[in-house]
């Protein structure tokens, strides 16, 4: 009974290492290459409960979405102005077979060859297009053909390319002085023209509402010299009449006029002689016209 327990276990010891050597789990984020004696044997992509024999051995590469970010590169755009590009790449393992012929098992081998060339595929296309390109509604194009490039050579690599981005893309710190201080310079340059123009309008406006004033004023002393002259003239006329039709009313009516300009403030002073001819209507009445 003893013996037959031993061999019990014995084989149970012997299933589990067998069970631990030739049985292994594929999980749903991975792709699995089985190799023997470091030759590739065959591929597993389905995931679940997989055999193989104990010399083989199981390379698992994730068949997920890998990112890597590559960092600030200087670039030279075909404007020859210098760019300061942030980008990251999206890729996938597509083919483990010729992913681990090229690099191995390590899959972080593969993140320093496409730093490498996404970078010299950035330098390439973004330097055959000037900034304004970049900036604008082009840049998808621009995006696509970098994508393109890398995707042609990582292809030998056994990786697929599904997106590559532009981050950030700045100026250096000095060409972005540069322009902060032209464009100051420009902001300066409109503002001034600016000012002039309005200076040269100001001066237009007043000089025409002068040249305005002083004809208005003209024509205005002008209209009232005449009519000063015509009511003088139409004064001397009525004057003339009543002096022709009644003399000596008119000479006593003119010199009451007088007496009332003078005297009328009561603080006039006139030294005359008592036969003075000018008080002879206060020493005695006029007389009577004759019928």
């Amino acid at each position: 009974m003893s013996r037959l327990t031993t061999a019990a276990v014995a084989l149970v010891i012997l299933l589990g290492i067998l069970a631990y050597t030739c049985l292994f789990t594929v999980q749903q984020t991975q792709q699995v290459l089985i190799t023997q004696f470091g030759r590739p044997v065959r591929m597993i992509t389905a995931a679940g409960l997989h055999v193989k024999s104990p010399i083989q051995t199981v390379i698992s590469f994730d068949r997920r979405l890998l990112n890597v970010e590559l960092p600030g590169e200087e670039v030279i755009l075909g404007d020859q102005r210098r760019l300061i590009v942030d980008s990251f790449t999206l890729f996938r393992i597509s083919d483990p077979l010729r992913f681990y012929q090229a690099v191995g098992a390590q899959q972080d081998v593969v993140r320093g060859r496409l730093n490498s060339i996404v970078t010299s595929a950035l330098r390439r296309v973004l330097g055959n297009h000037k900034l304004i390109d970049v900036l604008s509604a082009d840049r998808d194009a621009i995006m696509a053909a970098i994508r393109s490039q890398v995707n042609a050579e990582m292809g030998s690599f056994g990786v697929s390319i599904e997106d590559v981005r532009i981050r950030r893309a700045d100026l250096p710190e000095e060409n972005t002085q540069a322009i902060l201080a032209r464009m100051q310079s420009e902001r300066q340059r409109v503002a001034a023209q600016a000012r002039a123009e309005g200076a040269e309008a100001s001066a237009r406006i007043r000089a025409d509402a002068e040249r305005e004033r002083t004809v208005l004023v003209a024509d205005a002393r002008s209209s009232a010299d005449q009519l000063r002259g015509e009511g003088e003239a139409e004064a001397t006329r009525i004057y003339a009449a009543a002096a022709g039709r009644d003399p000596q009313f008119f000479s006593i009516w003119r010199t009451l006029q007088g007496y009332r300009d003078v005297f009328d403030s009561g603080k006039a002073r006139l030294v005359l002689t008592p036969d003075n001819d000018y008080l002879r209507y206060l020493q005695a009445p006029p007389a009577p016209p004759s019928p």
